[in-house]
């Protein structure tokens, strides 16, 4: 029996980022109706929150943004290969307004609980509001990097001078000049302020706890003819996409490192870093499964850090060791390392000085108080799970996510969760999730459950939960490809270690995303075997 208050609904989408935007469109227009529930004030996801200087895509405009819709795609016009966040935003606005999807959302509206209800076969999300929403299907579209995560050092909330998160940015200009700033964190979005600020600050003081692998971008604008190309051969470049183990239009090879002389292998090296963005992954097939092969281009990577940056002691701290490359996130870069030729601009190496606390005044390392008059933190997030288990889901019997993800998460194609029937995830855990074009992943997901739910609605079933002998198989597999992967070396949040007391373990598919589509394609076609599923309840 409902409850009193409550409204009443087809399907709930949470979150309003790229997949739950595509979902609430794709449910309405196969009749649904559908409610969204995000917390920001529109939509955007990710790239509403992420206004932090310098914010950027390390994907081509090409490859992040729809393919579902020609018109889209058509009417929209890049003006970079690599999207800045206001023009990111812009396009998110964009879809939103030509398919008014606003209609369908409840913004600056968070949930506190999603909770199903064994007995009327439906999810019951309360909000902290303390609104009630109901609907047989539940859609979590709260993205893999959605909770902000604070560093754990002391004294944080001491600090008396301007602190900002970089993903919880204001939406008001921030003035650096003539300021001494630090900041923490030197992963992507660290690495996007560095090169930003460092320019206009009265001095940067940056403290690397771990070097972050970082290659140049080489962005540049779109000129009139290549768009015009590009809009016209739309159909033929997304079918691509769909085939490539990125999900994106990035090319792959199967040429493995040795099998080319090392002045050969030096030749296309340069070539890649001559290129840009990521075209390294592209020139060898065994750079995750390789370790002399990775090593071998680490040692290129790091030379040229040292043909960059002047200092030889800032070079030397700058060129990650320890991890392979690629095995944590590699960034892309407009002029990072030359960031540290300015003047103003000055590394304090955590490994060698680590920070001891935040004080009123800056941060104090073993060496020593750095006054501040701005700290900016760039610590990343709670990734992948994170947002799942930010409020309080709980499926049959009143099982929580939290309690069954005790260990680490177990899904099923990153979509579905056993013992939580009805319940879908897109971009989720144990999914391609960040190692592929989160949009693509996004659409496809979207499609898979939508063609669930109309399997359901035409065969007369109530409710499709995962098996747990299917779960497990899926997990058999994510753990085998892990195995012989090298992104599992690293102490990312890949793999959970970015968040104390987190269980750590790769939670992403590594198969690519072509052999993800095809795994999806498979569960279909064999009639959802490895789902089990409730007729719906006659009525009278």
């Amino acid at each position: 029996m409902s409850t009193p208050q409550a409204t009443r609904h087809d399907v709930i989408v949470i979150g309003a980022g790229f997949g739950g935007m595509y979902a609430v469109h794709k449910f309405r227009e196969l009749g649904h109706d559908v409610v969204g529930i995000e917390a920001g004030g529109d939509v955007g996801g990710v790239w509403y929150w992420n206004r932090y200087p310098g914010a950027r895509c390390d994907l081509m405009s090409v490859d992040y943004s729809y393919g579902f819709s020609d018109e889209i795609q058509q009417a929209w016009t890049w003006s970079e290969q690599f999207a800045a966040q206001p023009e990111i935003l812009a396009y998110a606005n964009f879809v939103a307004d030509r398919l008014d999807l606003r209609r369908s959302f409840r913004f600056d509206t968070r949930v506190a609980s999603a909770i199903w209800d064994d007995d009327a076969r439906l999810w019951r999300a309360t909000t902290e509001a303390g609104a009630v929403l109901e609907a047989p299907f539940c859609i979590m579209s709260t993205g893999p990097l959605s909770i902000p995560k604070d560093p754990d050092i002391p004294g944080l909330d001491r600090f008396a001078g301007e602190l900002y998160r970089a993903q919880k940015w204001p939406h008001h200009p921030v003035d650096y000049a003539g300021k001494r700033v630090g900041i923490i964190g030197t992963g992507s979005t660290g690495i996007q302020i560095v090169q930003e600020v460092g320019r206009v600050a009265g001095e940067l003081f940056v403290f690397q706890r771990t070097p972050s692998w970082t290659l140049p971008m080489r962005n540049h604008d779109l000129e009139a003819d290549y768009i015009a190309e590009m809009k016209a051969h739309y159909p033929a470049m997304r079918r691509s996409m769909r085939m490539n183990p990125t999900g994106g239009t990035r090319p792959v090879t199967t040429r493995p490192f040795f099998s080319l002389p090392p002045s050969q292998r030096r030749d296309v090296m340069e070539h890649a870093w001559a290129d840009g963005g990521h075209t390294f992954l592209a020139c060898f097939s065994d750079l995750l499964s390789n370790p002399e092969a990775n090593d071998q281009v680490a040692d290129f990577v790091r030379d040229k850090i040292a043909a960059v940056v002047d200092d030889p002691a800032t070079a030397e701290a700058l060129k990650p060791r320890g991890y392979p490359i690629f095995a944590r996130r590699v960034c892309l870069d407009t002029e990072y390392y030359e960031t540290y030729n300015l003047p103003g601009v000055h590394l304090k190496d955590c490994l060698a000085d680590p920070i001891v606390e935040i004080t009123e005044k800056g941060v104090r390392t073993e060496a020593g108080e750095v006054e501040l008059d701005m700290l900016i933190l760039a610590t990343g997030y709670d990734a992948l799970t994170g947002a799942l288990l930010a409020f309080d889901v709980r499926g049959r019997g009143g099982r929580r996510l939290r309690d069954k993800w005790q260990g680490g998460p177990s899904s099923y194609l990153g979509m579905m969760v056993e013992g939580f029937p009805n319940m879908f995830a897109t971009s989720g855990p144990n999914g391609p999730a960040a190692l592929a074009n989160l949009i693509t992943i996004a659409e496809n997901d979207v499609d898979w459950i939508a063609g669930l739910i109309g399997h359901m609605q035409a065969t007369g079933q109530a409710t499709a939960e995962v098996t747990p002998a299917a779960e497990e198989r899926w997990m058999d597999e994510v753990r085998a490809l892990a195995e012989h992967s090298l992104v599992r070396k690293a102490k990312t949040w890949w793999v959970g270690s970015n968040v104390k007391g987190k269980p750590e373990g790769l939670t992403m598919y590594v198969g690519g995303f072509h052999k993800y589509r095809e795994a999806c394609e498979a569960a279909a076609g064999d009639g959802y075997a490895d789902l089990v599923f409730e007729p719906a309840m006659e009525h009278a």
